[in-house]
């Protein structure tokens, strides 16, 4: 178990130092931004849809290891999915940061995030870019916060 643990680490602090998608996509068909106030994480969410589907997605801002690299990986997973599979990814990614349950299936490298169940405090760095992306989809003007 001590090998896998320190493999979701590795994971972590990769996307940390190296996000993939750390860039502002212009134009953009949806925007959206985002705040932890706990952490003082600031996101904003870039998505470009087209007929229904993610063609591509980006984020930029300033956070955590955990924030960011949630950002990061959700900007890997989500790439070429339908819009209409965002609520039923966010469930079970959300799951996985919450329960104490087996990982959803279905979650491929998003699955690295799983440790921080044992951090409550940091779940909300995790969704955060969850969060920005469902408001930037639902065209949603103020930010949002994840208190």
């Amino acid at each position: 178990m001590s090998d896998l643990r320190d493999l979701y680490q590795e994971v972590i602090l990769d996307h940390n130092k190296r996000p993939r998608n750390f860039r502002v996509i212009d134009p953009a068909s949806h925007h959206a931004e985002g705040f932890n106030p706990l952490c003082g994480d600031r996101i904003a969410v870039f998505v470009d849809v087209v007929d229904g589907v993610i063609r591509d997605l980006s984020f930029q801002g300033q956070g955590c290891a955990i924030s960011t690299a949630s950002a990061s990986l959700m900007t890997e997973a989500l790439k070429g999915h339908p819009v209409s599979d965002l609520d039923a990814l966010f469930d079970k990614f959300h799951e996985l940061v919450t329960s104490d349950g087996p990982t959803p299936p279905g979650l491929g490298k998003l699955a690295v995030l799983a440790g921080v169940r044992d951090y409550p405090s940091r779940v909300k760095c995790a969704t955060l870019a969850w969060h920005a992306l469902k408001a930037a989809l639902e065209h949603r003007a103020d930010p949002v916060a994840t208190e």
